[in-house]
């Protein structure tokens, strides 16, 4: 069970950062938002915990799309005019406050798959419009190993601490800002704000 808390989710980030390098970044940002994070960390909550909890996190986790856009569109818009430190603080409280008001709102499958579909459905119009940008500076190997580790980590501390802190906080935790701000600040820092918005 450990090889896969390590080694699942750290080679879904690896290829997609890859494929970022080849194909550019609005690629690797439509690849980080599948569920290739999320996924194996609701896989390891049901064989760890059994179905049931998992699908209780899950719930949350739908949910906790709004918390993932409360994060991109706080950063991009503080990425227009600030450096990636106050950008990044400015995501991390958006989606801190986010994640306290989905968990604190019983959802049914229901309610938090609507809330999801309308976050999707609204959120083109709340990021900041960006124009073309051309080709953003190349991916070290520090960065890309950088993303995985931070992957294996997140996954470790969901499914150790999944007992702990309950369903709730888990599908929310699966949720966690942990690439995004990776990809992000690293993009930010290296070629500029626009490029961490695309």
């Amino acid at each position: 069970m450990l090889a896969l808390k390590l080694l699942l989710v750290p080679l879904f980030l690896g290829l997609i950062s890859l494929a970022g390098k080849r194909f550019g970044p609005s690629i690797a940002g439509w690849l980080a938002g599948l569920p290739v994070v999320v996924g194996p960390i609701l896989l390891l909550l049901s064989l760890e915990n059994g179905t049931a909890f998992a699908g209780e996190a899950a719930r949350f986790t739908l949910a906790s799309v709004f918390t993932a856009i409360a994060y991109g569109v706080a950063y991009s818009w503080a990425a227009r005019s600030h450096g990636w430190g106050i950008s990044l603080v400015c995501g991390l409280v958006a989606w801190l406050f986010a994640a306290v008001l989905v968990a604190n709102i019983p959802f049914t499958l229901g309610g938090a798959a609507m809330l999801a579909l309308a976050t999707l459905l609204v959120a083109p119009s709340v990021y900041p419009r960006v124009v073309t940008v051309e080709k953003a500076a190349a991916l070290p190997g520090s960065e890309l190993c950088l993303r995985m580790l931070l992957g294996a980590l997140l996954t470790l501390a969901v499914t150790t601490l999944s007992q702990s802190v309950g369903t709730t906080w888990s599908g929310v935790a699966s949720l966690a800002p942990i690439l995004t701000p990776v990809i992000s600040v690293f993009m930010h820092r290296r070629s500029g704000g626009i490029y961490a918005i695309v």
